[in-house]
């Protein structure tokens, strides 16, 4: 191990990071197979979301798949990538609080929209600076 290595291994910040990854992808990872399910393909249908039954499975498996290669941080350039394609999918799909009229629905859209769009803000840093000292990355360099 070189000693650049070694020093980000230890350094004092990667049990933060560590942390952060799995606070990031803990909702990917317990959300992801809830596409899956009748319910939420039926959702998403009735939002307008087109060929709900092949689109919203094949979303779960892009969330699922990303959110634990960011937590294990097996390329988790590659995971955050798919996090991106994934939010930038169903955000503005199941999300348009600029359509509702409902004011408390408006609210609760907007809320969801801008939660998505930051998670998307972090999905972006760790697609540009991957997973961390702690990570599986990081080992195999």
């Amino acid at each position: 191990m070189s000693a650049s290595n070694s020093a980000s291994v230890s350094s004092p910040s990667a049990p933060i990071v560590l942390v952060g990854r799995f606070l990031f992808a803990l909702i990917f990872i317990m959300s992801g197979p809830r596409h899956f399910l009748s319910a939420t393909i039926a959702f998403a249908a009735s939002q307008g979301v087109p060929m709900a039954s092949i689109a919203v499975p094949f979303s779960g498996a892009l969330a699922f798949i990303g959110g634990l290669s960011i937590l294990l941080g097996y390329r988790a350039k590659i995971g955050a990538c798919l996090i991106v394609l994934f939010l930038v999918g169903v955000t503005p799909m199941l999300h348009r609080f600029w359509a509702v009229t409902d004011p408390m629905m408006q609210q609760i859209q907007m809320v969801m929209f801008f939660k998505n769009a930051s998670m998307l803000g972090g999905a972006l840093l760790i697609s540009q600076f991957g997973a961390g000292p702690w990570s599986l990355d990081a080992r195999r360099k």
